[in-house]
């Protein structure tokens, strides 16, 4: 019968929740930063074999999601349905939702290169805008991988930036990269790198001498402004 499998999931829900290790870490996951299981496990006040334990169940019960990357498993919230609950949830308990502390240091967090490509908080706010407005299409599933819709094809050409020999390419052409000061994702892969490529072309950034900061230029945050709505 539908209402009892209603009951029946909505029971494996609560009992998911229930637990208070498994509490602490889906609060806090509550600010929308992505954590280790690692990290997990300091919040549960259990160890790492626990939590991952923990995660299993509450992955299976599909209140949070995983993406690896590299040696790293990043989680965060499955969903926007999935934080309202909980908000709601917490409002109940007379709690405050948690908040985020980054540790980076500010010209870092701002704005630098990952590897190849850009990230930090600007490139947040980029990845961020492109996924709002449906420049990327769905993510692969398991693969954290992206397609570039119609649209983002478009706008990007608009900008100077031809995707099509970068889908030829051998390399994975556009995924989620997980900030590690922002604890959200950027934009990674062959169009990340080519992204950064015609921001330093444009002039909208330029590397800092000794260091993997990148320097918004005055031309760059009136553009940023104008294209991702971004107060770069």
């Amino acid at each position: 019968m539908p209402n009892d499998f209603a009951d029946a999931r909505l029971a494996g829900i609560a009992g998911a929740i229930a637990e208070p290790a498994r509490a602490r870490m889906l609060c806090c996951l509550m600010d929308g930063h992505a954590r280790t299981s690692t990290e997990l496990a300091v919040v549960g006040e259990i160890s790492p074999s626990t939590a991952s334990v923990h995660l299993a169940r509450l992955k299976e019960q599909q209140l949070v999601q995983v993406l690896a990357q590299g040696k790293h498993r990043y989680y965060s919230l499955a969903g926007a349905e999935v934080a309202s609950a909980l908000e709601a949830l917490m409002r109940l308990a007379g709690m405050e939702q948690p908040r985020f502390a980054p540790t980076t240091p500010d010209r870092l967090r701002h704005a630098r290169t990952c590897y190849d490509h850009m990230a930090g908080a600007v490139a947040v706010g980029m990845h961020d805008f492109m996924a709002r407005n449906n420049w990327l299409g769905a993510v692969v599933e398991g693969e954290s991988a992206y397609l570039l819709s119609d649209k983002g094809t478009a706008a990007l050409t608009g900008l100077g930036l031809d995707p099509d020999p970068l889908r030829k390419t051998r390399r994975r052409f556009a995924c989620a990269c997980i900030d590690w000061s922002e604890r959200r994702p950027h934009l990674g892969g062959a169009l990340g790198a080519a992204m950064l490529a015609l921001l330093l072309k444009k002039g909208w950034v330029e590397r800092e001498l000794d260091s993997r900061a990148l320097a918004i230029t005055r031309e760059g945050r009136r553009q940023f402004k104008r294209v991702f709505e971004i107060d770069a």
